[in-house]
């Protein structure tokens, strides 16, 4: 089994942060490859966060309204196994 980190991409050279508008998935729900795990806002635009492999979600590390910066972890994905 392995864990792959869910971060908060950077989209566009002026993107610090993102703020959690939902989840759209819980902890210990199984995913698929690019299944939508979250939405999130910028200030120029709203945008879905897919999961990057098939596994199961981890803890979600944010919450819907927190404010988080590129690369910081969202969850977790646990694959294999």
């Amino acid at each position: 089994m392995a864990e792959v980190p869910v971060v908060l991409p950077q989209w566009g050279t002026t993107m610090e942060d993102a703020t959690i508008v939902e989840w759209t998935v819980a902890e210990g729900d199984a995913v698929a490859a690019d299944q939508v795990l979250c939405v999130i806002e910028t200030d120029k635009v709203n945008a879905e966060i897919v999961a990057p492999e098939a596994g199961v979600v981890g803890p979600l590390l944010v919450s819907p309204e927190d404010v988080v910066t590129v690369g910081q972890p969202l969850t977790i994905i646990t694959t294999g196994g």
